[in-house]
């Protein structure tokens, strides 16, 4: 089961926005495991600086 998870959420990782992916896996409750692992795969390609933009564009979302 576990490997059937990690294939999942790897397809996950490669179609999806990493916030969107953390959303998900948060409101499934997979956060079991390897944490460092999940976080250095959702946020491979990420720079503080493109979270910060996903941010603001939830935020902003959020407020309309």
């Amino acid at each position: 089961m576990k490997a059937i998870i990690q294939a999942a959420l790897q397809v996950l990782i490669e179609h999806m926005e990493p916030l969107k992916v953390a959303r998900f896996v948060a409101a499934c409750k997979l956060g079991e495991g390897d944490y460092l692992k999940t976080k250095d795969n959702l946020f491979a390609n990420e720079t503080v600086d493109s979270l910060y933009a996903q941010i603001q564009v939830f935020e902003a979302a959020q407020n309309e």
